[in-house]
């Protein structure tokens, strides 16, 4: 499909999802507790898809790969492998940013 309101329902229902390396897709899916595989856009200027996908994978949470080497990746994965994502702990940023503008 091209466009959709929410890939929530579908991420649920998902056993595996595979996708582009946007920050949102990327946390949405792990939020879901899913395995993800990434696949970076090696065509974008400056490929920050690459640089996080890259820091996803050192950490343990994706398995990540280009168009070209998709069928490779999925052949030869191993999700067992896959560390499950920390849920967020905003409270963290909110007490950082209380202290940064002086209201602690």
């Amino acid at each position: 499909f091209r466009f959709k309101d929410s890939l929530a329902e579908d991420l649920r229902g998902a056993d595996l999802v595979i996708s582009h390396a946007g920050a949102g897709s990327c946390l949405e899916a792990l939020e879901e507790g899913k395995p993800l595989i990434v696949v970076i856009n090696e065509k974008l200027m400056n490929n920050h898809q690459l640089e996080l996908a890259k820091r996803l994978h050192r950490d343990g949470h994706v398995l990540y790969c280009n168009c070209s080497t998709l069928v490779e990746t999925l052949q030869s994965m191993d999700l067992s492998t896959l560390k499950p994502f920390p849920p967020g702990q905003p409270e963290k940023f909110a007490l950082f940013l209380d202290k940064v503008v002086g209201f602690q």
